[in-house]
């Protein structure tokens, strides 16, 4: 299970749903098994520079090799920047969690 995580400064007017989801669908599109995305955004009222900052995190899969993670950053890139509707500077970095890194669901 993905995460995605949004980090703006909030001069930048931004869908953040929208590009939650459209990340999702992405992620998706390249590895159909990954599951549910989960999405948080981060406006700053305190910041130097209009910015947008994505970190993605997923966990490590034989499958997730260079060819595509490239493909992978490529398309995100595409797909939030077509979100945009102004000049700033763009971030976007994909990591893997660690062994230790554990994800599930909790239902009472």
């Amino acid at each position: 299970m993905p995460h995605a995580d949004l980090k703006y400064s909030n001069d930048l007017p931004l869908d953040a749903s929208t590009i939650l989801t459209s990340i999702e669908t992405v992620i998706q599109s390249h590895d159909p098994g990954s599951g549910d995305c989960k999405g948080r955004a981060y406006p700053a009222t305190e910041f130097r520079h209009t910015h947008l900052l994505v970190e993605i995190s997923m966990l490590p899969k034989a499958h997730r090799d260079t060819a595509f993670m490239a493909a992978l950053s490529a398309d995100l890139e595409k797909a939030i920047k077509a979100h945009l509707s102004q000049p700033c500077f763009f971030s976007l970095m994909i990591s893997f969690s660690s062994e230790n890194y554990v994800t599930d669901r909790f239902e009472p």
